[in-house]
């Protein structure tokens, strides 16, 4: 781990000049978006953030989309656009907000997406597809390996061991000790048997995205919970999410197929 530059490899604004385009566009794309189609707000908490949005497409399946930003930036108000694809195909969306790190720790926020995912599963009463982007990824996998009410997980650009980011200026907000990181780390929990994770990681990615991705296929697969590793060709770790907003993509296909299964 030594040998490589770990806050080259993580450093994914570094990485992608651009970003601040992209993210200005998710925050235009998901107002338009959101105002076309208001959703209903759900609270599963009492803080200020503890609410998620959801973008209802009639009375059949769901699936949770969980932003990313290093469990330290961003809220569900970039990401509204992102129901768009499985709307059009039926599928309700949800989109909740989080605490962001230092405030909380990254444990804290797994237990809010907890409550977030039973709220859900409440309000709807069906099966929740988890489904998250970068630390959302991370999200998504801990909530399949935690909740009854999630039998599938599609993972975009997920971390799954945490450690190698003790190392970089990432961790100034996230404050992991070798203790916290292992702990916050679904790459070591029990695989959840019977379940299904899509590990998915743009072609773009640096290589520690990709080792991550494949680590934690090796582990969960071995563990009998039906993995599937996909990389998406051209994709840096922020246009990586763009096909969840066109209904014509196969990764809306996909989601769509594990939202109904």
């Amino acid at each position: 781990m030594n040998a490589i530059d770990l806050e080259a490899e993580y450093n994914n604004r570094a990485r992608v000049p651009e970003h601040p385009a992209i993210i200005a566009s998710w925050a235009s794309d998901a107002a338009a978006y959101r105002h076309a189609h208001p959703p209903r707000v759900i609270r599963y908490g009492d803080g200020e953030r503890h609410t998620l949005d959801l973008f209802e497409a009639g009375a059949g399946p769901c699936v949770m989309f969980i932003h990313g930003g290093y469990w330290q930036a961003l809220d569900k108000s970039f990401f509204s656009h992102m129901a768009r694809g499985l709307n059009a195909h039926g599928v309700s969306v949800a989109v909740p907000s989080y605490d962001l790190c230092p405030d909380v720790t990254i444990g804290d926020i797994i237990r809010q997406m907890r409550r977030a995912c039973l709220a859900l599963n409440d309000a709807l009463h069906v099966p929740v597809t988890a489904c998250g982007h970068s630390a959302g990824g991370h999200l998504a996998a801990c909530l399949l390996a935690t909740e009854d009410c999630v039998p599938h997980a599609y993972s975009i650009s997920g971390l799954f061991d945490l450690a190698p980011l003790i190392e970089t200026s990432l961790n100034e907000k996230l404050q992991l000790n070798p203790e916290l990181a292992k702990a916050y780390s679904p790459l070591f929990w029990p695989a959840p048997a019977g379940k299904s994770l899509d590990v998915v990681v743009g072609g773009e990615e640096s290589g520690e995205f990709h080792r991550q991705s494949a680590a934690m296929a090796e582990r969960w697969g071995a563990g009998h919970t039906d993995v599937r590793v996909e990389s998406i060709p051209g994709a840096n770790h922020f246009t990586v999410i763009g096909p969840l907003a066109d209904s014509a993509s196969p990764m809306v296909a996909r989601l769509r197929d594990l939202a109904c299964a």
